[in-house]
């Protein structure tokens, strides 16, 4: 069997059936150990790999060959190396994009030391596009899959198990600012917290309208985290979705705010302060009709029976309740920004808005609903007109 010497470290032979392969040493001394690669259809193919890797070695950044799949890889190294080191929300929303838009997909079955930029933007134009078994994706949400990618790769890099990170040169879709908010008028909100009086869950709407928390805080708040004396909440816990079935919480958990800001303290008008003292009374009226049975985890918000309500399941019940209302079909999250948007034309300054919402900094503020700072530009710009051209001003006299 032919050979050619290309060192102590490594050599390229013929195979019996006229292949070539090589040999090489990726340890020293108590380490040494061996790797064949092989298959290659010519002496010169097999001495150039041999030379790429005997070049990686002396550099210190050869990676040795697996057989481990990009899905294998997601599901059974990095999720679970990253789930303590992330936000429980932040992992059960990587570990949701990875099931459903990755691991199932002709990419997730790709070896992970195979997977190159333009598998990564073929993945990208699939999901925008979408087809007969999956629903088209918005470019957020495939930029939002991207980066999920991309802290992947970057992850493998450190961890010596890629050479590369492959999303580094591909090209995601750019995650465009929404400037089409759907919200109400501050009359249609009105009309949909008239409407729900009656409502069991009508503290919920209440708080999610005139304090801009998130569905998840709303779910989460403790009366021990409520001072009615004082007209103030604390944002301390949220409830998130999770694919893990828990007793006594299926599908749920308890995670912390998305950010340090999350953690606030918010303040709260007299309407709502009173359909908080409204609604203690009736809970508690509720639990003495229960009886014995009512699971007391001090939610303000809760089922019959004191346990939390699934997310996802109020998100559904504001549905029916504005569809009962008449009202133009908004998202559950779109309180937040009805909210947010009838302060800001309001003139509640923007910094106030950013700590009632608990967003990490102003610009986001400002980005998500620079809707509403144009339109405060506008009635900026005619005041300022009307001290500079005295015809804007309609008080002053006309100018000769």
């Amino acid at each position: 069997m032919p050979s050619t010497g290309t060192g102590r470290r490594g050599s390229v032979r013929q195979a019996a059936n006229g292949t070539w392969y090589l040999v090489v040493d990726i340890g020293v001394g108590a380490d040494r150990e061996q790797t064949r690669r092989r298959g290659f259809p010519s002496q010169k193919a097999a001495q150039a790999e041999l030379t790429r890797i005997l070049g990686s070695l002396e550099q210190r950044t050869y990676v040795a060959p697996q057989r481990q799949t990009l899905a294998d890889f997601l599901t059974q190294t990095w999720l679970p190396a990253v789930e303590h080191t992330i936000k429980p929300g932040t992992f059960e929303s990587y570990r949701r994009n990875v099931r459903l838009h990755i691991a199932g997909r002709p990419i997730g079955r790709r070896l992970l030391q195979e997977v190159d930029p333009t598998q990564l933007n073929a993945l990208y134009g699939a999901l925008l596009a979408g087809d007969d078994a999956h629903r088209a994706l918005s470019p957020r949400s495939v930029a939002y899959i991207a980066a999920i990618l991309h802290r992947a790769f970057r992850d493998a890099v450190r961890w010596q198990a890629v050479v590369r990170n492959p999303a580094d040169a591909a090209d995601p879709p750019r995650a465009a600012r929404r400037n089409d908010l759907a919200t109400w008028s501050g009359a249609q909100l009105h009309t949909f917290l008239d409407s729900v009086d009656k409502d069991r869950l009508r503290v919920c709407w209440w708080l999610l309208a005139t304090t801009g928390m998130r569905r998840g805080e709303v779910l989460g708040l403790r009366w021990a985290d409520v001072d009615l004396d004082a007209g103030t909440l604390r944002v301390v816990r949220t409830l998130i979705t999770t694919d893990v079935q828990r007793k006594g919480a299926p599908g749920m958990a308890w995670g912390t705010p998305k950010t340090a800001k999350g953690r606030r303290i918010v303040a709260l008008d007299p309407a709502t302060v009173a359909a908080l003292r409204l609604h203690r009374t009736r809970q508690l009226e509720e639990r003495l009709r229960f009886g014995e049975g009512y699971d007391d985890q001090d939610l303000v918000v809760c089922a019959a029976d004191g346990t939390p309500i699934h997310p996802k399941a109020i998100s559904y019940q504001f549905g029916k309740a504005a569809r009962a209302a008449g009202l133009p079909r908004i998202r559950l999250h779109d309180l937040r920004h009805t909210h947010a948007t009838l302060a800001l034309k309001a003139g509640v300054h923007p910094r106030i808005v950013q700590e009632r919402l608990g967003h990490a900094n102003v610009s986001i503020t400002l980005d998500t609903y620079s809707h509403v700072d144009l339109d405060m530009q506008a009635a900026a710009a005619a005041r300022v007109a009307a001290l500079i051209v005295p015809a804007a001003n309609p008080a002053s006299p006309q100018a000769p």
